[in-house]
């Protein structure tokens, strides 16, 4: 398989790009410029380059090759603190779901816009980052209050574009919602000893 170097740095940077700008529309400008930068490692810039699509993830062509596994996704998440999935563990065949953070809640949403603007270009509207999240929230192992605000703010965010995302709103908010659910969900997922038998 050609690996498509170049066109994956212009999506990259295209992608930080967007992300670095609505951070700071968000208040959080230092997450937008530390933002993905795990990208540029070799665990992530060579698969990537390889299963580059340029219209869409390259996990996603990664799953379809290698029978639902993607290590670019293992890599990314264990290294980048904005996806929900850095926040879950494993205790005792228990998977256990935290609440993220405001800071890397906001750039979560921010990276979900800067995706869809990345990849959709022209044909980019706000519906598109709730549309999406949409479609795929009910199967992602997310803890319920992150789950919740981040909805409120895909819907605002489609309603009112960035004027309804500034810190002073969104904290409160964050704080709000974050206190009507408890800060860990503990999820039972196998028994040790029926896995071993």
């Amino acid at each position: 398989m050609k690996y498509h170097i170049f066109g994956h740095i212009k999506t990259v940077l295209t992608h930080k790009h967007y992300v670095f700008i609505y951070c700071c529309k968000c208040g959080i400008p230092f997450r937008g410029f530390v933002h993905d930068f795990s990208k540029f490692s070799p665990s992530e810039f060579f698969p990537s380059s390889k299963y580059y699509q340029g219209t869409s993830s390259p996990i996603l062509v990664q799953r379809q090759s290698e029978e639902g596994y993607s290590s670019i996704t293992v890599h990314h998440t264990n290294k980048n603190k904005h996806h929900f999935e850095y926040w879950i563990d494993l205790f005792k065949g228990n998977l256990v779901l935290k609440q993220m953070p405001y800071k890397y809640a906001i750039e979560y949403v921010c990276d979900v816009i800067a995706a869809s603007k990345t990849y959709n270009k022209k044909n980019f509207k706000r519906n598109l980052p709730l549309d999406y999240f949409n479609q795929r929230k009910d199967s992602y192992l997310m803890a319920k209050g992150t789950k919740e605000f981040v909805t409120k703010l895909f819907e605002k965010y489609r309603d009112f574009g960035f004027k309804k995302l500034k810190k002073k709103y969104t904290k409160k908010l964050h704080q709000e919602i974050s206190k009507k659910y408890p800060q860990t969900e503990t999820i039972p997922l196998f028994s040790i000893r029926n896995y071993i038998n």
